[in-house]
């Protein structure tokens, strides 16, 4: 593998009594962050060969809208990246890095501490784009993570190129 994108689902709507957190769905403006960041990532030049989705409806959702720009990414549905930790989300990369671009779509706490680690496993090349990273991982956002060449997943090995967020690239 030598690209990895960590992405975490869009807007949500939120938890209530009736719906199971696994069976929460996307807002509208969900659904609109989704398909703004499938064009992003593709202006980006970032196409996925696999997608790791968690089970979760919302992250399913959210790859529906990436895989209308994706048509040839294969998708596994991954039932133990719901609410996976760093470690499990790690496991989960390191048992599918023969893709050339990989995407995680999954959910937080697991996915920024991830990208956290990662970041400070190998650094960013860009400074700006850690700094906001560090602070928070929005929905719908993602972290673009390069290695110099294509190879096992080993974190010191994937620098920061880029963090984009739906809030970005919309008007809300």
């Amino acid at each position: 593998m030598q690209r990895l994108i960590l992405m975490r689902h869009a807007k949500t709507e939120p938890w209530s009594e009736g719906i199971d957190d696994h069976g929460r769905a996307l807002t509208p403006t969900g659904h609109e962050a989704a398909i703004a960041m499938a064009g992003a990532l593709e202006g980006e030049g970032w196409a996925p060969d696999l997608a790791i989705v968690s089970t979760a409806r919302r992250t399913r959702e959210t790859w529906t809208h990436l895989k209308a720009v994706f048509t040839t990414a294969e998708m596994i549905l991954e039932e133990d990246l719901y609410l996976a930790g760093e470690r499990g989300i790690a496991d989960i990369i390191s048992d599918n890095d023969s893709a050339r671009t990989l995407i995680i779509i999954g959910h937080n706490p697991g996915l920024h501490d991830l990208a956290l680690n990662i970041l400070r496993a190998a650094g960013s090349l860009d400074h700006q784009a850690a700094i906001r990273i560090a602070a928070k991982l929005p929905t719908g956002a993602a972290v673009l993570f390069e290695a110099d060449e294509n190879g096992p997943f080993k974190p010191e090995h994937f620098r920061l190129r880029n963090f984009i967020k739906p809030k970005d690239l919309m008007s809300f």
